[in-house]
């Protein structure tokens, strides 16, 4: 079956990933103040972290447009898409204008968005099975069938360890992040059924955080022999490495670890983690 993998630029991956599965991945663009970085292979992340970290204002984000998707899907017949969820931002409804437009000029051709309801490495582990469903030659709709149901049974935490970002952008309020500062709380979030980004627990201490967290995940979930996990940081490879100790004692099939690239890293913070698994 002739297909192409897309995805927005929140989907993190290492070159082991990228070498499993070919994904095209269409960048968003981050603006803090008077500066502009596209998230892709050339981003200077240390540069963008450094701007990041000097500025008071919010990270301004610009989603790719519908015609920079139906530029990634070209001719090919069969395109599959993941993007980050639609409640946290447009490229959902983006990608999915560039699907109707590509479908019209491309007779024959079959694109499906999904919608992964999640960011970083939980869209990863959506377009991973993607690649899983391919390999175990599926027919499309098979594969729609089984990826949306992946999808809704999906899990993703995340602890950012610096809440600027969170509080500049309105994710937190000054006044809860004075609070958490002061007494040197942990949040634990999550994303919802929905895509949402909810908060599960609020921990004091970076350690109790995250051992806390590998205990939720042991709590969400069974089967976990049958189950891959991935990791994602923002150059916090010490405390993924840490992390994933915890989590190898639930019998995971795998654990992976990737570094945030643009986008997670502009949401996450410098130092914060990301957890998913389906």
């Amino acid at each position: 079956m002739e297909y192409k993998i897309v995805a927005d630029s929140s989907c993190d991956t290492n070159e082991q990933l990228d070498k499993y599965m070919e994904i095209h991945k269409v960048p968003f663009k981050i603006d803090i103040d008077k500066r502009s970085f596209i998230d892709n292979d050339e981003l200077d992340l240390e540069d963008m972290v450094k701007t990041m970290k000097g500025s008071p204002n919010p990270i301004k984000s610009s989603c790719p447009s519908p015609g920079d998707f139906k530029e990634a899907y070209g001719d090919v017949e069969n395109v599959f898409v993941v993007t980050i969820s639609k409640e946290l931002s447009g490229t959902y409804n983006s990608a999915t204008l560039a699907r109707d437009m590509s479908m019209e000029e491309h007779e024959g051709q079959f694109v499906h968005v999904f919608n992964s309801k999640s960011a970083s490495i939980g869209e990863t582990i959506a377009a991973m099975k993607i690649q899983e469903c391919v390999n175990r030659g599926m027919k499309r709709e098979e594969i729609v069938e089984t990826v949306e149901n992946f999808i809704k049974d999906s899990k993703t935490f995340f602890i950012s360890q610096d809440l600027g970002n969170l509080i500049k952008n309105g994710r937190i309020s000054k006044t809860q992040g004075l609070i958490a500062n002061v007494l040197n709380i942990k949040p634990i979030m999550k994303r919802d059924e929905d895509g949402n980004i909810v908060a599960v627990e609020k921990i004091r201490g970076s350690k109790k955080a995250f051992k806390r967290l590998a205990e939720i995940i042991g709590e969400n979930g069974s089967d976990f022999e049958e189950r891959i996990i991935a990791i994602s940081h923002a150059n916090a490879l010490d405390k993924a490495l840490e992390l994933k100790k915890d989590i190898e004692k639930l019998n995971f099939k795998e654990v992976i670890i990737v570094e945030t690239k643009g986008l997670s890293t502009a949401y996450v913070n410098d130092g914060g983690i990301i957890v998913s698994f389906g």
